[in-house]
């Protein structure tokens, strides 16, 4: 049973940094990708970032490229999405998705394993 516990969302000024995390288990996650995508109130969830976990490749959303960074260590099963420069419209829940996909997915459909969320809040 794959698990993913997300954690590090907060209040934050514009233009600060969090950094949110992504604790997996229930598997080795060779050949998965896994993702970042959020949900602001009222709106539909959006694919943020996605990294393959043997490969390390990333994709991005075009409204967080040069701000977010995803990455991953291995070692310690966790996902990481470094986020600077922070504007009020990256506030949103953020959630983590995993699922061995065809390639590097934006769509929330190719993934079947989800947390909870994280609730990232940037003031202006």
């Amino acid at each position: 049973q794959v698990q993913l516990v997300e954690s590090g969302g907060g209040l934050v000024q514009a233009g600060g940094s969090l950094r949110l995390s992504c604790a997996a288990s229930g598997r080795t996650f060779s050949g998965y990708a896994m993702a970042w995508f959020r949900q602001a109130p009222g709106k539909e969830r959006e694919f943020v970032a996605a990294i393959s976990w043997s490969a390390g490749s990333t994709i991005y959303a075009d409204s967080v490229k040069g701000r977010l960074t995803i990455s991953r260590d291995s070692a310690k099963n966790t996902v990481y999405l470094q986020m600077n420069s922070l504007k009020p419209e990256d506030t949103a829940v953020y959630y983590c998705a995993a699922d061995r996909t065809f390639g590097l997915v934006r769509s929330p459909k190719a993934y079947n394993y989800w947390g909870q969320g994280t609730q990232v809040t940037v003031s202006s």
